[in-house]
């Protein structure tokens, strides 16, 4: 039988192949993209409740043993990123149907987001460092038909940028596999873990380390590696970004906290010193962007980055608080920010313009949009008791409890700037003087805004029965704090 795991990977895999056979069927594209992500959806269901009744499951593919198979493990951490993204995906291609529009539809589209999706999921699941780099593969080459996905002018020109970036970078990760596999002889996640302690030369384990967290900074568009982002991200259309925004950084971030927790703790000292640092200077930066500019694409695209720095700041505490913080805080903000780039996306479709220079008084024609709009704000900055403010508590508390309380007070500082930023969208595209608007169809306006309510809706359950999720957060903590149970469960199946 094949074990529940592979399911949320295999699910989309097998329904963007069978999707690459009718590519100009825009309503059996659309009907298989939504089974698949809704098959998967259910599989990871079930994969959640598994694991919180039975413990970590671990499958080793062929007949090899652990760790000299390749081996798939799902915890309670990475399943509820699978979950999380699964979810994001599903409400993306219900956005993508009125706003992708008919071409896009027709190249492939829908088969590139469940590719993505494959990629994503597998990349949470994997419990091998080299099939890390795989799935990240995966996930980067539907990144790259994604991002230039329609051929307009600004995504052929971003696009250099994002192949240069993303090129470099996975070069640099093979060569980490390797001086990490030079010096441990293993790449199975358990197995480094228990070879890590037992080796003398931590210079060259740091070294190492911090290659690793250059590799996955990149992805992760950490200080100073996020210059390629806000391009970008700003060039493709608003489901996309919303795939991207949402995805594809949470990936990097999960890549450095569970290596950081798991194996790379020979010297915290130095490397979980500079994580900290790293993830403070992010934040400002983040910060910065986010205030600096008029377009409601970027200030969102800006706050990714100030979100980044935040949940690297919890991990790099590697005590209770900040760890189960940055877990929470990394499912909120996956959630957050696809609600965020949806609804806009929706501002950004009725004025014709994201130029917020050129909006105003929204709320006398959309106040439904905009009370939707406001309560996502207040969410993103983590106003209590919505979503954002469990995950922050605990980090602040975390930063509190370990030695870098400064890297508290910079986080809770810069919430104020966070929301700032996000209620600067609200007063202008909202209140004002009503500008001129471009014609929406009421159809169209409603099948955007409500896969945009439905997700506000899960980040506002989350913060407010946030004591119903916390067992779950406690228990993905839990395995990361305590590396010996992942080892157990992997290496003694």
């Amino acid at each position: 039988m094949i074990n529940l795991l592979l399911f949320p990977v295999l699910i989309p895999l097998l329904f963007a192949a069978i999707l690459l056979f009718f590519p100009k069927n825009i309503r059996m594209q659309r009907t298989f993209a939504a089974i698949g992500a809704g098959l998967a959806l259910v599989a990871v269901l079930f994969l959640i409740a598994k694991v919180k009744t039975d413990g970590i499951q671990a499958v080793t593919l062929g007949s090899w043993d652990a760790p000299f198979g390749i081996t798939m493990v799902s915890d309670l951490f990475s399943a509820l990123l699978v979950l999380s993204a699964t979810i994001i995906t599903l409400f993306i291609i219900f956005y993508s149907f009125p706003t992708i529009g008919a071409e896009r539809e027709q190249s492939f589209y829908y088969p590139a987001v469940l590719f993505l999706l494959t990629g994503v999921n597998g990349a949470f699941t994997t419990g091998d460092i080299f099939n890390l780099f795989v799935f990240f593969e995966v996930l980067l080459m539907s990144s790259y038909m994604l991002i230039v996905h329609g051929g307009e002018k600004p995504q052929l020109r971003e696009t250099i940028k994002y192949l240069l970036v993303n090129v470099i970078s996975s070069a640099l990760f093979v060569s980490a596999v390797a001086f990490l596999y030079s010096v441990t002889g293993t790449l199975n996640m358990a197995d480094l873990a228990v070879k890590i302690p037992q080796i003398e030369a931590t210079g060259i384990l740091t070294v190492i380390a911090v290659m690793f967290l250059v590799v996955f900074g990149f992805k992760a568009a950490i200080f100073p590696l996020y210059f390629w982002l806000p391009g970008a991200y700003h060039a493709p259309p608003t489901p996309i970004l919303a795939l991207f925004g949402a995805l594809l950084t949470k990936v990097g971030v999960y890549a450095i906290m569970r290596t950081y927790t798991l194996f790379f703790t020979m010297n915290t000292d130095f490397t979980h010193e500079l994580l900290a640092i790293i993830a403070i200077l992010t934040i400002l930066a983040g910060c910065i962007g986010a205030l600096a500019y008029f377009d409601v694409k970027k200030i969102i695209i800006y706050n990714i980055i100030i979100a980044v720095g935040v949940i690297l700041f919890g991990v790099s505490q590697l005590n209770e608080a900040g760890v189960d913080g940055a877990i929470f805080y990394l499912i909120h903000d996956m959630l957050i920010k696809a609600a965020l780039f949806f609804l806009v996306g929706i501002i950004a479709v009725i004025f014709g313009t994201s130029n917020l220079r050129q909006m105003g008084g929204l709320m006398k024609t959309h106040p439904f949009l905009g009370w939707v709009y406001l309560i996502t704000a207040f969410g993103l900055a983590g106003i209590p008791p919505l979503s954002g403010f469990p995950g922050k508590l605990l980090i602040v508390q975390g930063g509190f409890e370990g030695p870098h309380f400064w890297g508290s007070i910079v986080v809770l500082a810069t919430s104020l700037l966070v929301l700032l930023s996000a209620i600067r969208i609200f007063v202008y595209a909202f209140w004002g003087e009503p500008v001129e608007t471009v014609p929406l169809k009421k159809s169209t306006y409603r099948q955007m805004l409500i896969p945009s309510v439905l997700l506000v809706a899960i980040t506002i359950f989350i913060g407010v029965g946030a004591e119903l999720f916390m067992p779950l957060i406690n228990g993905a903590g839990e395995v990361l704090l305590n590396p010996s149970i992942y080892i157990d469960a992997v290496l003694k199946e």
